[in-house]
This record gives C-alpha cells, structure tokens and sequence, in this order.
C-alpha cells in the first residue's frame, strides 16, 4: 500500500483551520487538522513533506514522523512544520484504523475507558454567546453549564487586564476586580462548579504569583499559562507561591519541550495541544512521560472538529488522562463542527463519549467541497527519500570486493 496523494483544504469562512487529507492506492483517505496560518502550513505540508511521503508505506507512521521532524529541525521545528506534522500524522493514524477496521485507541493500546470527563472553555459562535456573558455575569453561565451536565468551565478573564501594559503592571483595584467573575460564580452556584483561569501567557512573574495568590481564596480548578513557557524556573516558583496546579499547555512543542517542564516539575497539569505539538504520536509519548512524573493530562481544543475526535482517541487510552476539553458553542446544535464534518463528538452528561467506528470515526462533509470559500492544493508526486534536511549526494555501499566505500548517488 502507498500513499499517492495529499490534499490541504481551508474554508474562507473558518481562516484558522487547515484539514489535510491523505489518499491510498487502497481507497482510504485519512484525515488531519491543524490550526493557524493555513498558507504558511500548506506550504510546508506541500513543499517540504509531501515529497518525502508520496509513494511511501501509510504504516509507517513513527518513521515518516520522524523523517518529518528531522527535516524540519534543520531550520527550526516549533511553527508551521510542527503545525504540518501533527495534521500529516493524525491522518496517518486514521488511514491505520481504516485499515484494521479498529478505533485509533485501540492501535494505541487499547481504551482504558468510554468516555472522560469535559470542561467547557467559554467561547462564542453563532447563538451561543458564552464567552461575552462570561465576561458580563459568569454566575449565570456556570448556572446554564450545570444545567447541560457541565461541571467545569474554563475562560481568559484576566487578559483584558494584562493587554495595556503586556502584563508588566497591576493595579490593586483592577487586581480585585479581577475577582468579580470567581465572586459571581461561587454566588450563583457555590462549589458547584470548577473554575479553571487560561492567562494566555500575558503576565510576568510578579504580577502572575498576585493573581494566582489572590484567586487561590475561590479554590481555582487550575492557573493555565500565566506566563509565557519561554523560563522553566519561573514556572516552579509560580507552583511553589500558589496553592492552584499550574498548567502548562499548547506553547510546548514536541516531547523534548515539554520534557524540560516535567523533569523540573514545573508542570502539575500537562496540556498538550496535539494539532500543534506533533499529532497523534507525539501526543501519545507526551502522556507517557507526563505518566512516569504522576502528572495528568488534560489535552488541549478551542479549535477545530478533527482535533477533538484525535484528542478523544488519547483521552480513552492514557491512563492519566484527566479530562478534557471542549466548546458547547462549536459542536452543540447550532455550532460550526456539524457544518463540517459527520459525525460529531457526542458530549452527555459532561463527558466526552469514546469514538465509534474505525480510524477518528468522522469524515469531512461531502458539502464542504461545493463551498464556494473552499480552497485546495493537492501534491502527487513523489520527491525521493530525504533525512535531517540534507542530502549529501552520495551514498556507502559494499562494493564487489566486500569492502565498505562511498560513492556518488546514481
């Protein structure tokens, strides 16, 4: 079996999102999705990627990811390289299910259980308008969550706060009234539901431990990048002066990243975002480490339809996986998702249903390619084999003599 085509797709309508196809001389066309700078990832998905996979085994899904990252670490792998490997592997591990006719989970090692617990993360589209009464009355947006099974609920409420002076300056007034969110919601609903706090990476250290100090009173859920991942220590002196885990979460690419954090225990709570860090594969490792360091994961979204099928496939299966997170506003009834693929995820009772059917278990509609928005750029035609970014032009070879010597490619 090979690969004999690949397809990025993107719709003017969702400028974020990049879907990637990948089709077989078998019939099975996998699935992908990435998000951010769909020029810039169709670039390196058709200039750089493509070539080393056309013709190539679609099996061979921890080789062409490694293939892939060597290429890109040449020049830097944590942008749209990245972006483009994780699309290209979760479509790799689609075309496995289809072929096995079994769930990705289950290639992964089988399901550890059905479904996982769900946040939702306070976002806005079409009717629903979470994320602006969030901001208005979180009180009653905790009440509406609980109402539909949802028990956590996570947004950015501490940003515009941070925007005017890049999070360098806090006023102690705009420091309480930092509070009033926490203070509607313990008001309107008590303890009965979770609070987690996305800072976006927008505060310094000094101003983050204020914060992280002063909402500590309402028993945070979590502090999710308060700061920005680019120092270690200061994320263990954050965990060491607040009593809320810290979070860290999607600005960590790759395995190698996010080993600096567990290794120094500057991560009580791993985030992964698996359409930014690597795919499927390296999601998978990053939950594996972050095992061996008693570390849950809680896998990253608030983006498109494919990446939450893919992160539900490591939900079921890592032990440590804790819950997860979604957008009612983007797959509830009148949300985006149902306008792009079939089926949905499911999300009943607050928790996030295990995929049926082989692969991801969905597919993109087949309206999605009538759309007059829709733009795609295919690549079939294969650019030979290619390591670390660099060909040599020459090759070593045992010549007729049984000696091992180097010579010129043919």
């Amino acid at each position: 079996m090979k690969i004999t085509r690949i397809e990025t797709i993107h719709l003017d309508e969702f400028p974020a999102a990049t879907w990637v196809q990948i089709h077989t001389d078998g019939g099975q066309v996998g699935l992908g999705e990435t998000w951010f700078g769909p020029r810039a990832v169709s670039g390196a998905i058709h200039e750089i990627f493509s070539p080393m996979l056309i013709g190539k085994d679609p099996l061979a899904i921890e080789r062409h990811w490694r293939d892939m990252f060597d290429m890109a670490n040449a020049f830097g792998f944590a942008g749209a390289e990245a972006r483009a490997i994780s699309a290209i592997d979760i479509a790799l591990w689609d075309i496995a299910g289809q072929i096995s006719q079994q769930p990705i989970y289950n290639l992964l090692g089988g399901a550890c259980r059905d479904r996982i617990p769900t946040y939702n993360t306070n976002a806005s589209y079409g009717e629903v308008r979470d994320l602006e009464l969030s901001m208005e009355d979180a009180g009653t947006v905790a009440k509406s969550l609980l109402d539909d099974g949802i028990s956590i609920m996570k947004w950015a409420f501490t940003d515009p706060f941070a925007d005017p002076s890049r999070g360098m300056f806090l006023s102690d007034n705009d420091l309480d009234l930092m509070m009033e969110p926490m203070r509607q919601v313990r008001n309107a609903v008590g303890k009965d539901m979770a609070v987690a706090n996305d800072g976006h990476g927008r505060w310094n250290l000094q101003n983050a431990i204020r914060i992280g100090k002063a909402m500590d009173q309402f028993g945070m859920f979590w502090q999710e990048e308060l700061i920005q991942p680019t120092n270690v220590q200061n994320h263990v002196t954050l965990a060491h002066e607040i009593e809320a885990p810290v979070c860290v979460s999607e600005r960590l690419i790759s395995k190698f990243q996010f080993r600096e954090y567990l290794r120094e225990g500057a991560a009580e709570i791993v985030m992964p975002d698996l359409i930014w860090t690597g795919g499927i594969t390296e999601t998978k490792k990053i939950a594996t480490m972050a095992e061996a360091e008693d570390a849950p994961v809680a896998p990253h979204d608030t983006t498109g339809p494919v990446n939450v099928f893919a992160c539900a496939h490591i939900c079921m299966n890592a032990p440590n996986a804790w819950v997860m997170e979604t957008v009612r506003a983007f797959y509830g009834p009148t949300g985006w998702y149902n306008r792009i693929i079939e089926p949905n995820i499911i999300v009943e009772d607050g928790h996030l249903l295990a995929p049926e059917g082989p692969g991801l278990g969905t597919k993109l509609k087949s309206d999605v390619f009538d759309r007059s928005d829709m733009h795609m750029e295919s690549s079939d035609e294969p650019g030979g084999d290619h390591w670390g970014g660099f060909t040599s032009g020459y090759e070593v070879y045992t010549n007729d003599d049984g000696q091992r010597a180097i010579r010129k490619r043919s």
